[in-house]
C-alpha cells in the first residue's frame, strides 16, 4: 500500500477554513455536490482544505490536487497576484491546482467536470497533468 504523504498545514486556520464551509458560494456548493461522497471516479474530495498557510476550496489528496472556484474579486490585481503566489507555493509541495470561475461552474458545468475527469485520466495513466495544457479553464 501507497505511503500517503504528510501535508503541512497551519492549525489557525481550521476554524476559518469551517466558517468558510459554512458560507459557501452557489458555485461551491454545486461542484461540492459533483465531487462529494467519491463521486469522481473514486476520488475522495475534501471542502476548504488548511494546506500549508492556504485553505483551498476542494482538495484530493490521493489526487495531489487543489481546485479553486473564483469569484469575480479574483478578477482584481491584488486578489489575482495572491492567488498566483498561493498556486507557486502549493505546486512546491506537489500540489496542482485547477482553478475554474463562478461563471464556469454555474452555467457550464459539464466542462468544468470534463477537465476534472482529464486530470483524473492523466494521473491514472501515469502522468503528471498540466493544467495549461488542457486549454484555457479560466475564462
Amino acid at each position: 500500500m501507497k505511503k500517503r504523504k504528510i501535508i503541512p498545514y497551519n492549525p489557525k486556520l481550521k476554524v476559518l477554513a469551517r466558517k468558510l464551509r459554512n458560507n459557501s458560494t452557489k458555485a461551491e456548493i454545486i461542484l461540492w455536490l459533483k465531487l462529494k461522497g467519491k463521486q469522481m471516479y473514486g476520488y475522495d474530495f475534501h471542502r476548504q482544505k488548511p494546506i500549508a498557510n492556504y485553505i483551498l476550496d476542494f482538495f484530493c489528496q490521493e489526487l495531489m490536487l487543489g481546485i479553486e472556484v473564483d469569484g469575480y474579486s479574483h478578477e482584481l490585481l491584488e486578489v489575482y497576484n495572491k492567488d498566483v503566489k498561493k498556486e507557486a507555493s502549493l505546486k512546491k509541495i506537489g500540489i496542482t491546482i485547477l482553478r475554474f470561475s463562478d461563471y464556469q461552474v454555474l452555467r457550464d458545468m459539464e466542462n468544468v467536470l470534463r477537465a476534472i475527469e482529464y486530470f483524473i485520466y492523466e494521473f491514472e495513466k501515469g502522468h503528471t497533468p498540466n493544467p495549461s495544457q488542457e486549454g484555457n479553464l479560466t475564462d
